[in-house]
Formats: structure tokens, C-alpha cells, sequence
């Protein structure tokens, strides 16, 4: 099986990073690539704003700055996510409350997010999971009846459509993407949140430059941390923009053939393919024999595993840590909700492929195969 990792770098990220590294200016405070790279994200969303920093838990970071949680305030996410996902909300001093899945897709169920909206609720942060989309309309409803924000990590979901033909990150009050190393284009790290709120932005903004307000000369407005994209960063980020709709193409085209070969084979819940960027290819297994799957097509060379996780997040053990030296704040008393259908889907019933641009038809066809094996097996 080839390399999953596969990746499109080449003599146009080696051109644009010596481009910057000739100009003499690798800060993007004073250079030009970063502000292009904007420019540019800003166009392909349709968004007013498109703020660049260094990576896409820091996009995340900025969109719960932007919601403006007070201290013990809750927002609303899914368990089956990395923990870049959850860990702004906590450097924010609020508290993330998981609300269970949709065991089709592993995205948030709008309902169960319904059932946990309490006085404290601030935002609802959704997760296109592998690249699939999200039911973020309804959530967009649920958020607005409530007078929340909703928030879209879309790290793995580049140009995911969804029904209606938007882009997943334009929906929310703030959209979140991610340029890290294995994400469809990369600049090693580096993220961006794009938004149509003029004063979203300026928060955002503010607090990726330690909140300096740079019209005003050497003044801080605003607390701020330094998330700035470097030159580099930026320059690397562009070139592979220019690449992403043909990474996309590349990867809809073999899921596409595998989905084919995989029809009506007996106890695997294939993905819906409308929308889907196809960070990875997920599988369900209703009859809890993920597992079992991933190892055999391990076995065989198929880059496979079962859960993602090793556990979902409202499981993980760091709930049970100190947050602040020694102070457990904000979360004294605090007990995650339970979300069976993540829980079972992490532990029997999700298996995930690794995908990539490079995929050809021999290897759709080696997945598919043995697939059918395992299946065969009594």
C-alpha cells in the first residue's frame, strides 16, 4: 500500500519560501504574504474577514475569543474530536460540555446539543468530522433561538460542501480551518478563522497580536497572546492553496470508487458521500467489529484503525487533572455528560482509512478486496 501520508509539496512551496527568505522579511506584521494568503482565503469563502495565525487550535483559541465566554461559562461540542477542539474553551476559563453524536457520521446531533442549552450556554462549537458535513443549519437554528454563537472547525474539512451548496465555515459566526502537517494542505502548522462580523474580526485580530492595536502605535487595547502566522508559514500556505481543489478532486474521485466497490457489503455503514472532503474514509460497523476489521486490513498494508481515539474526549483522563497549577478551575465538581453513541462508536463500531490525493484505482481495489475477505470469514 502506498505511503498514506502522501503529500503535494514540491517545487512550488521550495520557490515561495525562498521568495521569502530573499525578501529578508519573515514576519508577517511587516511582509505581504500573510495579508495575500487572506485575501485569498477570503475570496474562496466568500467571507468579509480571513485572520491567519499559527495553527489551528490557535483558529480555535480566537473563535472562543470571539464568543466571549465568561469565566464558568459552557459551550456545547462533540466528544469525537482532537483536543485542540476543547482546549481554548478551557484557556478561556469556560467549560466544555459534550453533547453526544449521530452514530451514522460521528458529527453533532442537533438534538442532544438541544438538551444540554442551559443559562451558562455561550457557544456551540461543531466539528465537521473527516471531513463530512456537519448538520450545522440546524445548529445555526438551535443557536440563534438561544442567542449563542456557533463556531465551525472545519480542520478537516477543506472546502466541505454542504446541502444547499455553502462551504462548511460559513455558516457559523466564525469558521476555523487548519494547515497542519496531515491536513489536506499544509504549511507544517498554521491555522485561519474567516467571519463576516466586522467586530469579530477586530477581536480576533487583536488577540493574535497580543492585543496591539497597531493603528495607535505601540499600544496594547486588549489582552492577547502572540499567534501570528510567520512569512513562511504563509508563503508555503499559498502555494498549496492553489493545489487544494485538485487534492480535493484526486480524493473524491477514489472514495467515490471505493464507496462503488463496497455497495451492499454486508455489515459496514458506508459514508454519505454529498459534501465530503475525505480528510479519511470512515466506516461504521453496527455490529461492533471495527476492531477486528482494522487489524485484519492492517495486516494487509491498509493504513486502518478502529476509533480514532483511544477514548472520546468526554472520557479521556484529563478531566481528572489539574487545569491551573494546582487549582482544578473551572472545572470543581465538574463531571463530563455521558454520550453512549460516541462512546460506542470509539470503542467498537467506527474504523477509519487513511486517505490521501495519491490513492489510485489498485489501491481502492486491494482495500475492497480484502474487506470482502474479512467479511467472508465466518
Amino acid at each position: 500500500m502506498a505511503e498514506a501520508d502522501g503529500r503535494t509539496l514540491g517545487d512550488e512551496e521550495v520557490a515561495a519560501a525562498e521568495r521569502v527568505i530573499r525578501s529578508g522579511m519573515l514576519n508577517s506584521v511587516w511582509g505581504t504574504e500573510a495579508r495575500a494568503l487572506e485575501d485569498e482565503l477570503a475570496r474562496m469563502y466568500g467571507a468579509r474577514h480571513a485572520i491567519t495565525c499559527s495553527s489551528g487550535t490557535a483558529a480555535l483559541h480566537l473563535s472562543v475569543v470571539a464568543a466571549a465566554p465568561d469565566p464558568g461559562d459552557e459551550i456545547i461540542t462533540t466528544p469525537i474530536t482532537d483536543f485542540g477542539t476543547v482546549a481554548p474553551i478551557l484557556a478561556q476559563n469556560a467549560i466544555p460540555v459534550f453533547a453526544d453524536v449521530d452514530p451514522a457520521d460521528g458529527n453533532l446531533d442537533p438534538a442532544a446539543v438541544a438538551a444540554l442549552i442551559g443559562p451558562r450556554t455561550r457557544a456551540i462549537m461543531a466539528v465537521h468530522l473527516f471531513g463530512a458535513p456537519a448538520r450545522v443549519h440546524e445548529l445555526r437554528e438551535l443557536a440563534d433561538e438561544h442567542g449563542l454563537a456557533l463556531i465551525e472547525d472545519c480542520a478537516q474539512a477543506w472546502l466541505t460542501e454542504l446541502p444547499g451548496g455553502a462551504l462548511a465555515g460559513t455558516v457559523g459566526q466564525v469558521g476555523c480551518l487548519s494547515l497542519q502537517q496531515w491536513k489536506h494542505i499544509t504549511c507544517g502548522d498554521g491555522g485561519v478563522t474567516i467571519t463576516q462580523d466586522d467586530e469579530l474580526a477586530r477581536r480576533m485580530r487583536l488577540f493574535s497580536d497580543k492585543g496591539w492595536d497597531r493603528a495607535a502605535g505601540r499600544s496594547h487595547a486588549a489582552f492577547g497572546l502572540n499567534y501570528r502566522m510567520t512569512e513562511l508559514q504563509a508563503a508555503v500556505a499559498r502555494a498549496q492553496l492553489a493545489k487544494l481543489p485538485g487534492v480535493l478532486a484526486a480524493r473524491r474521485h477514489t472514495a467515490a470508487l471505493l464507496l462503488d466497490a463496497l455497495k451492499g457489503l454486508p455489515g459496514v455503514r458506508l459514508p454519505h458521500p454529498g459534501g465530503h472532503a475525505w480528510w479519511l474514509f470512515p466506516i461504521v460497523c453496527p455490529d461492533g467489529d471495527a476492531p477486528e476489521l482494522a487489524a485484519h486490513l492492517a495486516a494487509a498494508g491498509i493504513p486502518a484503525r478502529a476509533g480514532y481515539l483511544a477514548e472520546p474526549l468526554n472520557r479521556a483522563p484529563v478531566w481528572e487533572a489539574d487545569i491551573y497549577g494546582s487549582s482544578r478551575y473551572p472545572l470543581d465538581g465538574y463531571e463530563p455528560n455521558a454520550c453512549p453513541q460516541a462512546e460506542r462508536l470509539v470503542d467498537r463500531t467506527l474504523l477509519v482509512i487513511d486517505w490521501n490525493e495519491n490513492y489510485t484505482p489498485a489501491h481502492v481495489e486491494l482495500i475492497a478486496q480484502e474487506m470482502m475477505k474479512f467479511r467472508a470469514c465466518p
